[in-house]
């Protein structure tokens, strides 16, 4: 059985509401409907996907640790979206995947939590504004 997208990412926080907030405001994800968990949690959409799974736990580490390396969003608007970030006051790593094949411009950023997110562009946008950011 062949692999055809990534589904959705589960995070486990004990600030749902914070990152509810957080992935609206900064990625525009939108919160939607869930299954009727015997668990709090939220999920949030991206056109029409649930994509983020976010589930609510009384501390941040239970055991093991709930973050995860990172996981990843393609996106059109490069210019648009460090401006957005930069409203937001939201640091940000970039780089470029190397090579010809790869050679796609990433913006590197961490929720609340410190879950690590890159935001994948072509590698044709451009952005003056496309260098390391930290707010004031």
């Amino acid at each position: 059985m062949p692999l055809r997208r990534l589904d959705h990412v589960n995070i486990r926080t004990a600030q749902l509401g914070r990152l509810i907030e957080w992935y609206r405001d900064v990625l525009g994800l939108e919160p939607g409907p869930r299954p009727d968990f015997p668990f709090g949690g939220a999920w949030l959409y991206c056109d029409g996907y649930p994509v983020v799974h976010l589930v609510e736990t009384r501390s941040r580490h239970q055991g093991l640790d709930p973050t995860l390396e990172h996981f990843a969003f393609s996106a059109e608007g490069l210019d648009q979206f460090l401006e957005h970030l930069r409203a937001h006051s939201v640091a940000y790593r970039c780089g470029t995947a190397p090579g010809e094949a790869f050679g796609i411009k990433q913006v590197n950023i961490w929720d609340p939590d410190g879950n690590h997110i890159h935001v994948d562009f072509a590698r044709t946008e451009t952005s003056a504004l496309f260098a390391d950011y930290d707010p004031p």
